[in-house]
């Protein structure tokens, strides 16, 4: 089949080459140069573990192409995926401009049957707004469908989780349409379904929200052990047994963040506004969220006795492991506190530091996670990323003023970091 994805960014560019990778010709759009040029010579311009060798394939096979324009690539297409940023608004409701825009661009392109597949996550009616744009130029009711196709993959195993998803939905006013984008993920084998507009995006918001709502639950659960000397491991452990609950995002921790969580909350929150519904439940699991970085820090000034002059290390800054990506990472409120208290932070994490000098080019970063500890006061794990789980705790202590260390993601054993001469503090248990 021929498709456009238009826009490079992670949704959009996982999306085009995975949709190479299957036999499909497609065409790639940005406005980006840089990008494109970036992309054309092989190298992703976005962090993921697979990706660009599989966007090398696609190019060296022919099957992915790329191109700036979108009137070019709309002639050429019978699938056009909508794959732009939509960022929340300062009151969460998110920004649909690119998808105007790219709307209406599209709209001046269709000569031939269309399929126009909303790809980005947007609120409740956005597949009627991208209709209603392609109509107003000019384009007959009878050449296109708008089709709402929510993404669903996780940053860090993209690749895996689009080529093998839990389910694929497909939201669509006629089954003709929906049939199409049935017939372009069928070699995935994935269970799909299929319902109307609205519902498809409404899937989205609702499933992330309620993800985001488990972790924190057991976030605040991990609160009250802390302060009845229990231990959350234990009790996530037997709720996460009974099959009605479920083990998975039930792990307590800094909280989430990232691209996806904050956005879709909010998302979901201002959909729920805007229909007059107040969602009190979803503002108090963003509040939940954010006071559980908070927390932490205070776990850390307390034991310190204060953070002024205080050399703290940091292990890990990007949102989550397996990805560059600091969006709404907790590395950013914990520096920013430390700072703020007039604390020395040293940092480290394998891929995401040339990100976080954008925000903060003042702190010390450190070239290997040994480094970090070096005259540090006390050591911090922000982000789990592989190489920290069997690390030499002695030697990571050596060179600290004093053997402190904060696990912010319950990676090491109390017993295994105390016998190296570490205070050690984790959520949810003392």
């Amino acid at each position: 089949m021929k498709v456009a994805v238009i826009g490079t960014g992670y949704v959009g560019l996982v999306t085009g080459v995975v949709l190479a990778e299957l036999g499909n010709d497609v065409i790639c759009v940005d406005n980006d140069q840089s990008k494109l040029d970036s992309i054309q010579r092989g190298e992703s311009p976005i962090y993921e573990p697979g990706l660009e060798e599989l966007m090398r394939k696609g190019i060296h096979e022919g099957f992915l192409t790329v191109s700036n324009s979108i009137a070019d690539a709309a002639s050429k297409s019978e699938v056009i995926f909508i794959a732009v940023g939509t960022p929340p608004g300062d009151d969460g409701t998110p920004d649909l401009t690119a998808v105007r825009a790219v709307a209406k661009s599209i709209g001046q392109a269709i000569t031939h049957q269309t399929v126009v597949v909303n790809k980005s996550t947007v609120p409740v009616g956005s597949g009627e707004l991208v209709e209603q744009i392609i109509l107003e130029q000019g384009v007959p009711a009878h050449l296109f469908d708008v089709v709402s196709n929510p993404e669903f993959l996780r940053e860090g195993s993209a690749i895996h989780d689009t080529l093998h998803p839990d389910r694929i939905v497909i939201g669509a006013k006629k089954k003709e349409a929906a049939m199409r984008l049935v017939e372009l993920y069928a070699t995935l084998e994935a269970p799909m379904v299929i319902t109307d507009l609205n519902s498809a995006e409404l899937i989205k918001y609702a499933s992330n929200s309620f993800l985001a709502m488990k972790i924190s639950f057991i976030n605040a659960i991990s609160r009250i052990c802390e302060l009845a000397d229990a231990n959350v491991a234990d009790v996530s452990k037997g709720m996460g047994m009974d099959k009605r609950i479920g083990s998975q995002f039930l792990s307590a921790g800094l909280g989430w963040g990232g691209s996806c969580f904050p956005k879709d909350v909010l998302g979901m929150l201002s959909t729920a506004k805007r229909y007059g519904y107040d969602f009190d439940l979803m503002q108090n699991v963003i509040d939940i969220n954010d006071d559980q970085t908070l927390n932490f820090v205070r776990r850390i000034e307390k034991r310190l006795g204060g953070l002024a002059g205080k050399r703290i290390g940091i292990m890990g800054l990007a949102f989550k492991p397996n990805t560059d990506d600091i969006r709404d990472a907790k590395s950013l409120i914990i520096v920013e506190e430390i700072v703020k208290a007039g604390g020395i932070v040293s940092a480290y994490d394998p891929i995401a530091a040339e990100n976080f000098k954008r925000v903060f080019p003042n702190i010390e970063y450190k070239d290997g996670v040994y480094d970090v500890s070096e005259d540090a006061d006390a050591l911090v794990l922000v982000t789990e990323w592989n190489e920290f789980r069997q690390l030499d705790l002695n030697r990571l202590g050596s060179k600290m003023k004093t053997r402190v260390l904060f696990d912010g993601r319950r990676v090491y054993k109390r017993e295994t970091a105390e016998r190296a001469g570490f205070d050690y503090y984790t959520i949810g248990s003392r």
